[in-house]
């Protein structure tokens, strides 16, 4: 080359690795075919990476400072080690070039497991305190997570020397193109366990069922997920355990339906009771805890159904639904429904009829009403 090798990355003689290095990424990104398809630009990047090639090593820029050809007969066109590397790093700042990724630990963290429960409809409203028994992975006994037999430990992989990866290179119009790939040998590890472990196959962990105690909180519904941390599967080479999520899936309760924070039931009374009025005794979500009467509970509730109560009438009981999770607690809604008997014995017949005729009920004409029309049914006459 009839330049100097300096003049051509821009530094001085007396420049230092990181010097040459940062000039040859600014020039590489101007100059990079990819990004100037220019001929006379092309031709200028060659001759700048084949300074740098030269400059960013130590014997040959010593060779180079002493006035010798540190290309020999080569050149760069005949593939002088110029690398792929050394424009990744000029072009992301050393991301895919330098000293790689070296190798991967054999510890790593363990997945997280998730396990279903069914519960009640009061354990989920008042929380619940459940013995579960889980089968995950677990750090191997016998060889305390390290997979090795005892006695033995890992030894440095020979293929890559311990780095984890290879190189592999290819020439390209740029040079050589070199990459680097996990090692097949020790699967990244750049160690090798001669001696597995028998127990656990080298894993450094083992499938067993252990028991825990999750603590439900009051107020959960279906799909409600608890989280336990560090309690799902221990992770390979003894590494630290994921979570432990509990699904929560409540059971179909006989007396309440729940919606949301609400509970719904329904009391269906004679038409005598709604027509006179009378108390009923309604039970509470509360009387299926087990330690209601202990912990002095109301578990019932004494609700009053006032003379002349139409069917499908709707009493709202505040604060005796379910309790939320922030706080807060929802209402109990209680549907009356009157049953009209279905059979009568003559002397309930003859009861009857003379209510009606005090009533003067013997013949009604029934009540017949138009449809209420809607919002836009009103707006526009229809």
């Amino acid at each position: 080359m009839s330049q100097d090798l300096y003049d051509l990355l821009g530094v001085d003689r007396d420049a230092d690795a990181d010097s040459i290095k940062k000039a040859y990424r600014r020039l590489a990104r101007q100059l990079h075919p990819d990004v100037n398809p220019d001929p006379e630009s092309q031709e200028k990047f060659k001759a700048v990476s084949q300074a740098y090639e030269v400059l960013s090593d130590p014997q040959k820029r010593a060779s180079y400072d002493r006035g010798g050809d540190p290309f020999g007969q080569g050149g760069f066109g005949q593939g002088a080690g110029f690398s792929f590397t050394d424009i990744m790093d000029a072009f992301f700042g050393g991301a895919a070039g330098g000293n790689g990724r070296g190798p991967r630990s054999r510890v790593r963290r363990g997945q997280d497991a998730l396990i279903r429960i069914e519960i009640d409809l009061a354990e989920a409203a008042f929380g619940v305190a459940r013995e579960l028994n889980v089968d995950t992975a677990v750090t191997c006994t016998t060889c305390t997570g390290s997979g090795a037999a005892s006695g033995s430990h890992p030894v440095p992989c020979e293929t890559c020397r311990g780095q984890g990866e290879v190189a592999h290179v290819q020439r390209s119009f740029l040079g050589e193109v070199r990459t680097l790939r996990p090692c097949a040998a020790c699967r990244g590890f750049g160690s090798i366990i001669p001696e597995p472990c028998r127990e656990c196959a080298g894993d450094g962990r083992v499938r067993a069922r252990r028991s825990l105690t999750v603590k439900i909180p009051a107020g959960v519904d279906t799909g409600t997920r608890v989280q336990l941390a560090e309690q799902g599967e221990v992770g390979p080479g003894g590494g630290p355990a994921g979570d432990l999520y509990v699904e929560i899936q409540v059971l179909p309760h006989e007396t309440f339906t729940r919606h949301g924070s609400d509970l719904h039931t329904t009391v269906t009374l004679p038409m005598t009771a709604a027509a006179l009025g009378t108390t009923v005794t309604l039970p509470l979500l509360e009387a299926d805890v087990a330690d209601a009467a202990e912990s002095e509970l109301e578990t019932d509730f004494d609700l009053e159904v006032r003379p002349g109560t139409q069917s499908g009438t709707e009493q709202v009981l505040r604060g005796f639904g379910v309790p939320g999770l922030r706080g807060g607690r929802g209402d109990l809604i209680v549907t009356v429904v009157v049953e009209t008997p279905t059979r009568l014995d003559p002397r309930q017949e003859e009861l009857l009829r003379e209510l009606a005729a005090i009533r003067e009920e013997e013949r009604p004409d029934g009540q017949v009403k138009a449809q209420q029309k809607s919002v836009f049914g009103r707006l526009f006459g229809h």
